[in-house]
């Protein structure tokens, strides 16, 4: 009777909920208990599971000492020459004893956010043969491992490939270890045509990393550091999400089809009173238990997703991890988003990446947070480490001086980088910078930098800091750093790190990252030639923030009349995404990106195709959706009603197909993403408007569409029953 019951409560989203929230605090009571006692101080019981799912560091080395190996040989990328049979035969131990027996090589394929769930292709296959007694038996090889091919004909190419060249061909990225999810090992991996043209994410990223470690080591050693085993970018990826019932999810066709609403009138409450903002993550909501499962199976995954709190709008929330290098931090951050995904629905939720899934109310971004390393820690962008370690007061001035000229050149290409469809309505709205691109340095070190190429000043940089003291017996005087943040800065400085602000929340992140390390491997590599045909590096780094002053802006992004001011200086300013993925084929950006060996000319073209596709072919689900909705929903509930602008909608539909079949007429990728622009733009913000004012008026138990209100505001939908319940003893 009670199994009946269980299994009858299970058949709503409130007591998947109850149940969810019943077995987080069974959990919690029990690990209290497994802990209370035994523990010691300082005890590290609680992380005991971190990386047990990832091949790296002790892991890796438990397993390969097994077959006379150790996990430094991982370092060393010629291990695919030298032990590929012996990483294999270790890996499927480890795989066997964690309860896999299936593997695959896991790539990123261009044109993915928003529509490919997980962004990622793979094909799963079982690590056995038959024997001759036709018997299964384990078999996983070395060449199994480190490369493989599949189909790649159903790809976005951009003209990369014939229909009748359809091979795709996979090899390991030996910078991102291997890592295993239920019964599955997943490869990292390459993933290009048969002649070498990058069909993913991934390969124009590595090229990028090495042309920074080339270029970087030549300036750092001409400054005085000689590095052992190069240069690497790290980054760090702050997630942001919605999380909204379940229930109300399937009721908005527009949500599940295209992770954004298209139509929805405003709640009476929003973010106006900045409640949501950091507020306790509640007990009484699915989205804490939720949030904590998420961590678990990362923490497993060897992803260290450290933080969790609540974000600015209604429903909205964000995780971010530790710093790592960047291939290994994107391949995480792909595996965060597809976790997310999988496990909301545990808790009778539904996740959103999409940038700006609510109108009027603050949307998601990823704050791509940049540096760059030597191998053995040397931080480029930290002014004492850096300057210490090359025993050069100068070595940090040299090096700004290539960032800043850097993204003065090369802000085109920065706003390229983030022009996913969802940006659109995010850039400028308060919530992310506007679409010029300069930097923030602060006052204290755009003090020093001035007075650097002036040639007023002497010696190291030295960051300030200022105390504050409140006047208080209990809370003594601390210090804070000199500089303010500045969230309305593009790619402002953060102390040790560029901070890369605009970037989009359901974006793969590698083309931003390929871009930023190309274009300061770029400069780098100009001034280490300069440097090289006899020049002083002081000169050279005077002249080329001089050159470049432009673009550091410290004040108010959002402000229109710096908006002007930055604009009449010449910095880039491409409000459209559709023309700034444009300028990737322009001749500046192709000679940079062939010039450091990082795409070529028809690699770049077939990006802009394939990008433009992309954001054509998501305004063309969206206004699909619109369509239905009008049709399916929102007529109905105005003839139910017998109130509301019928005429209006019923002409709406008529304007879509329109603009829709002038779409499919054009003749390029070019033309149809801009006319899916002012469809999107345009027409469909007036329509929108139309069906606003329809669910205005129509009376509540007439309109089949979720709600704002019910979408956005887990903290007063929560079921009384599941309330009481939960807390049963």
């Amino acid at each position: 009777e009670d199994e009946q019951k269980r299994k009858n409560m299970l058949t709503s989203a409130g007591a998947v909920r109850m149940w969810a929230r019943k077995s987080l605090a069974q959990g919690m009571m029990s690990s209290a208990a497994r802990m209370g006692a035994a523990r010691g101080m300082a005890s590290m019981e609680a992380y005991e599971d971190f990386g047990k799912h990832v091949f790296s560091g002790s892991v890796a080395d438990e397993y390969l000492k097994k077959h006379g190996a150790s996990g430094d040989i991982l370092n060393d990328p010629t291990w695919t020459q030298t032990h590929a049979d012996t990483v294999a035969a270790a890996v499927l131990d480890w795989a066997v004893d964690n309860g896999a027996n299936v593997f695959c090589h896991w790539f990123q394929p261009m044109a993915a956010s928003g529509v490919r769930h997980g962004q990622t292709g793979q094909v799963q296959n079982m690590m056995m043969k038959f024997n001759s007694k036709g018997e299964p038996e384990f078999d996983f090889k070395g060449k199994d491992l480190i490369k493989g091919e599949t189909d790649g004909s159903s790809y976005p190419n951009g003209g990369l490939r014939a229909t009748h060249t359809a091979g795709g061909y996979l090899a390991i990225d030996t910078s991102s270890p291997i890592f295993l999810r239920g019964d599955t090992i997943f490869v990292p991996s390459a993933f290009v045509s048969y002649y070498g043209a990058a069909l993913d994410e991934k390969t124009p990223l590595l090229r990028a990393n090495a042309a920074l470690d080339k270029h970087g080591t030549r300036l750092l050693k001409q400054l005085g550091l000689d590095t052992n085993g190069g240069l690497r970018a790290n980054i760090g990826l702050e997630q942001e999400i919605f999380l909204v019932p379940r229930d109300a999810y399937y009721k908005r066709p527009d949500l599940q089809l295209t992770g954004r609403t298209v139509i929805g009138r405003d709640a009476p409450r929003g973010q106006e009173m900045c409640d949501h903002y950091m507020a306790p993550l509640s007990s009484a909501t699915p989205a804490l238990a939720c949030m904590q499962e998420i961590q678990d199976e990362c923490w497993k995954m060897g992803i260290p997703l450290k933080t969790r709190h609540r974000e600015v709008a209604p429903g909205q929330f964000e995780f971010a991890p530790l710093f790592g290098s960047n291939t290994t931090q994107i391949d995480q951050n792909i595996w965060v988003m597809q976790i997310i995904e999988e496990v909301a629905p545990r808790h009778g939720l539904a996740a959103l990446l999409q940038e700006k899934p609510f109108n009027d109310v603050n949307g998601s971004g990823k704050h791509n947070n940049w540096s760059m390393a030597t191998a053995d820690g040397v931080q480029l962008l930290a002014p004492n480490a850096i300057n210490e370690a090359t025993g050069n007061d100068d070595a940090f001035a040299v090096i700004m001086a290539a960032v800043v000229a850097a993204v003065d050149t090369h802000g085109d290409l920065m706003r390229m980088a983030i022009a996913s469809p969802g940006n659109d309505f995010r850039l400028g709205a308060c919530e992310a910078p506007p679409a010029i691109v300069s930097t923030y340095l602060g006052d204290d070190m755009t003090f020093y930098l001035e007075h650097f190429k002036d040639g007023k000043g002497k010696g190291a940089y030295n960051p300030g800091v200022k105390t504050l003291d409140l006047g208080t017996r209990e809370v003594l005087p601390f210090t804070v750093p000199a500089e303010d943040r500045n969230r309305t800065s593009p790619f402002p400085y953060g102390g040790a790190r560029f901070e890369f602000r605009a970037v989009g929340s359901s974006q793969n992140v590698s083309m931003v990252n390929t871009v930023l390390n190309t274009a300061v491997a770029e400069k780098f590599a100009e001034f280490a030639d300069r440097i090289d045909a006899g020049e002083d590096p002081l000169t050279i780094a005077k002249e080329t923030l001089e050159k470049h002053w432009r673009v550091i802006f410290n004040g108010d992004n959002y402000c229109e009349e710096a908006q002007a001011m930055l604009t009449e200086r010449g910095i880039w300013r491409i409000d459209s995404g559709v023309e700034a993925i444009h300028t990737i084929t322009s001749e500046k950006n192709t000679t940079l990106f062939e010039k450091m060996h990082v795409l070529t000319k028809e690699e770049c073209e077939a990006r802009e195709i394939i990008l433009h596709d992309h954001y054509t072919g998501t305004v063309e689900m969206e206004a699909g959706c619109l369509i239905d909705m009008i049709n399916q929903h929102i007529i109905p509930s105005v003839k139910s009603a017998g109130l509301g602008p019928l005429a209006d909608l019923e002409a709406a539909v008529g304007t879509i197909k329109s603009a829709m079949a002038e779409i499919h007429a054009a003749e390029s990728s070019y033309k149809k993403a801009q006319l899916a622009r002012v469809l999107r733009l345009e027409t469909m913000i007036d329509i929108r408007a139309v069906c606003d004012a329809a669910e205005e008026v129509v009376p509540a138990n007439l309109w089949t569409l979720a709600t704002y209100k019910e979408l956005l505001f887990l903290d007063s939908h929560v079921d009384a029953a599941v309330a009481e319940d939960y807390f049963e003893p």
